[in-house]
């Protein structure tokens, strides 16, 4: 009997051993390197060896610059000039640089595609309860059983600062701190060929859990909500999608609906997820482009291939300054690259293959993913041919008055049609991205979509 008792605690201290080492995704002696010898997210804190990445000593202030009346970013490089510009006639000079999606954009467009490049700053900064959240998540949170799935993501910010694998990266990209709740002003451009397009306006209310303590044990799995309004152009206002997403999709996939106002019906819409049609892209993305990746990724096999150091667009104040009229940003075959500022930085790089049996037009898809911010700089996108289909760039910025990392613009950019993409632009709108706003869980239920519809 006393053999039988010490058995079975033996067997219960084991098992409670093993869940602890499920549960902990690094030791205590990984996790205290966060804030020492990384950053507080998990970026290497040191330069490279020959300087031209500089270490991390904290990021912008948040008073790097003017902010105006209306909420646009100062830009507190203003006064700098490009170190070179990389150009269809030199690439091969920076070829070991740049990413393959990168290179065959100087091959598309020869004679009008650059990369101007800048002195790098390491801008990235966060908030001190956005830096314990993800040291909280190195001690605590592991991939589901599933494989791609989250468990115990109570901080809900940075769930693996300190990766191992693909899968974990890129919920690190989705699942990064960008303020508790935020009112998005998206202008959203398909450009065609001739470089003619029309600006589609969608004002997108996101919240994330801690905006919304009447979820109450409910945040524990919820990692978003968001609800899109389309107010331009007259044809399409009206029209708002709203989204649910979870930290584990194996259990609770993506719940949406559509309020479309021509018919006045609220309906749920699965297809807004995966490849569906994006909203109003005129075929250019699909749902899973949005924020360059979104959603569930348990249709692909992820790899974790390392980390390089690569010229990525990076502090692009100017992109989004209200100086700029989209005609000037929007030329035919991409965005003026005389706007645009590049840096070198160290990325993680991830390729994602479609599981055998899985559907999804892209069968491959390859990302940069900063290492200071975690947000994908630039994707790469296969058709089933295995031919490179499209070229996502993300124009990354720091919005320092906040310190949350953001982004000037992002694009899309179909190399065998040559039309492409934009989104997130705000330079002709009466506001830009707006932090902090209050919401509450009625906003994102179906019921409040039909008011929200309302033209």
């Amino acid at each position: 009997m006393y053999l039988r008792k010490t058995l079975l605690q033996g067997s219960a201290l084991a098992l409670s051993l093993l869940a602890a080492n499920v549960m902990a995704a690094v030791s205590t002696e990984e996790a205290a390197k966060l804030g020492t010898s990384l950053t507080p997210l998990g970026g290497e804190k040191a330069g490279n060896a020959d300087g031209s990445i500089p270490a991390w000593t904290g990021g912008l202030a948040k008073d790097a610059a003017p902010v105006d009346a209306k909420g646009f970013l100062g830009d507190p490089f203003a006064s700098e000039k490009p170190l070179f510009v990389i150009t269809a006639q030199n690439v091969e000079q920076y070829k070991d640089k740049l990413s393959e999606g990168e290179l065959a954009m100087f091959k598309r467009y020869p004679d009008t595609y650059k990369m101007p490049v800048y002195v790098t700053h390491r801008t990235t900064a966060v908030s001190d309860v956005a830096a314990q959240a993800a040291k909280t998540s190195a001690l605590k949170t592991s991939l589901a059983s599933d494989g791609y799935s989250v468990d115990n993501f109570a901080s809900h910010a940075y769930p693996f600062p300190l990766p191992t694998k693909g899968v974990e990266v890129i919920w690190n990209h989705m699942a990064r701190y960008r303020g508790e709740s935020t009112l998005r002003v998206n202008v959203q451009t398909a450009v065609q060929a001739n470089g003619s397009f029309t600006p589609v306006v969608i004002d997108e209310t996101v919240a994330y859990p801690a905006a919304l303590p009447e979820l109450g044990a409910r945040a524990d799995n919820l990692l978003l909500m968001v609800k899109q309004s389309v107010t331009a152009p007259a044809r399409l206002a009206g029209t708002v999608v709203l989204a649910h997403d979870f930290i584990n999709p194996g259990k609770d996939p993506r719940k949406a609906w559509v309020y479309n106002a021509g018919q006045r019906r609220v309906r749920a819409a699965p297809q807004i997820a995966y490849d569906g049609p994006g909203t109003a892209a005129d075929g250019l993305r699909t749902a899973d482009n949005t924020d360059m990746f979104n959603g569930s990724p348990d249709r692909y096999d992820w790899k974790l291939v390392g980390k390089k150091e690569l010229y990525i667009p990076y502090n692009n104040y100017r992109l989004a300054s209200p100086s700029l009229k989209y005609d000037q940003i929007i030329k035919p075959g991409h965005i003026n690259p005389d706007f645009t500022r590049y840096e070198l930085h160290r990325v993680w790089e991830v390729e994602a293959t479609l599981k055998s049996g899985e559907r999804n037009i892209y069968a491959k898809r390859r990302f940069f993913i900063d290492e200071d911010s975690w947000q994908i700089a630039v994707s790469e996108l296969y058709d089933g041919r295995g031919q490179l289909w499209r070229v996502g760039q993300n124009m990354l910025m720091q919005q320092y008055q906040v310190q949350v990392p953001w982004t000037a613009m992002e694009s899309l950019n179909d190399l065998i049609a040559g039309r492409y993409l934009t989104s997130m632009m705000a330079n002709e709108q009466n506001r830009p991205s707006q932090f902090g706003v209050k919401v509450a869980l009625a906003d994102f239920t179906p019921a409040a979509l039909r008011n929200a519809g309302v033209r």
